[in-house]
């Protein structure tokens, strides 16, 4: 109510978010969860107000924490979606904020509400603007290219304009953290997503099939990338023959042997097994070429 009587005054919802701040961890998560939409309005409101931004974002980070924590599902409608699009929008230059803001969406877009809510306020191009301009950020990159990711495999695509230039930016995201598991991981996930919904072009099938390779030779101790990479892989094989052909005249060796050394090591995990099986699978109908 205090909030809700003072919107126009930006030290008040300064205030207000500060003191919800200091007890957030003392609330049952159910009375939490309704300051939400309060807290974007109050961003939305004094969206200039860089303190405001940052002590919001930190908030609602917290509070969708333990909203994991506890395994409950937090969907962003519309407007808190375009809440924090906003924000994006006016502080794009401002790192601190904007990685807070990247993780908020990745954290909620995995629903398929809130991937809805995100393709209506159209958020990939200012994705990848940010994308763009902090490449060497590990976070930025890690949370974007996860809201790429449940963007492309949403049940309403996007336009498939807008995912098809998202792919040489995720290329660019990979192949700056190509040493950083984690980070490649989620650009793995991505490109498979991206390369499943036909968004490559067949100038790009040569050099993302080589680019794969090289993720998973440089973390082949990461089973979720190995996993992401051979479905990216199997996806390429099943478009094109040039990327058969990459994968076995790979330049730092047979690709076909990473694959095998992958089996190796993850033997005993049955979804990155089923997922070896599948690439194995798309390089059997090109016959003597990978043989």
């Amino acid at each position: 109510e205090f909030m809700q009587a003072f919107w126009d005054v930006e030290e008040v919802q300064v205030k207000a978010i500060q003191l919800l701040a200091s007890f957030v961890r003392d609330k049952t998560l159910h009375y939490l969860l309704t300051f939400t939409e309060l807290i974007t309005f109050a961003m939305k409101t004094h969206v200039d107000s860089l303190k405001l931004q940052v002590d919001g974002c930190i908030l609602l980070l917290e509070i969708l924490s333990q909203a994991l924590e506890q395994d409950v599902v937090v969907a962003l409608d519309e407007n808190v979606a375009s809440s924090l699009l906003e924000t994006v929008r006016k502080h794009s230059e401002n790192e601190e904020l904007l990685s807070l803001v990247c993780t908020l969406l990745m954290m909620t877009s995995a629903t398929e509400v809130s991937a809805e809510s995100l393709r209506k306020v159209g958020v990939i191009p200012d994705l990848l603007s940010v994308l763009r301009d902090f490449l060497y950020n590990e976070q930025i990159c890690f949370s974007c290219c996860g809201v790429l990711w449940s963007l492309a495999v949403s049940e309403n695509n996007v336009d498939q304009g807008l995912l098809k230039s998202a792919v040489p930016v995720t290329s660019a995201v990979l192949r700056e953290h190509l040493q950083n598991g984690r980070v490649a991981e989620s650009a793995c996930s991505a490109l498979w997503a991206l390369s499943l919904q036909g968004c490559l072009t067949e100038n790009e099938y040569e050099s993302t099939t080589a680019l794969l390779l090289d993720a998973l030779r440089m973390n082949p101790e990461r089973p979720v990338l190995v996993k992401n990479a051979c479905l990216a892989l199997a996806s390429l094989l099943r478009l094109s023959e040039i990327s058969a052909l990459r994968l076995i005249t790979d330049s730092e060796g047979s690709g076909i042997n990473l694959i095998k050394d992958a089996y190796h090591l993850h033997f005993d995990d049955l979804e990155v097994v089923k997922n070896i099986c599948m690439l194995t699978n798309e390089m059997v109908q090109y016959g003597e070429i990978v043989v």
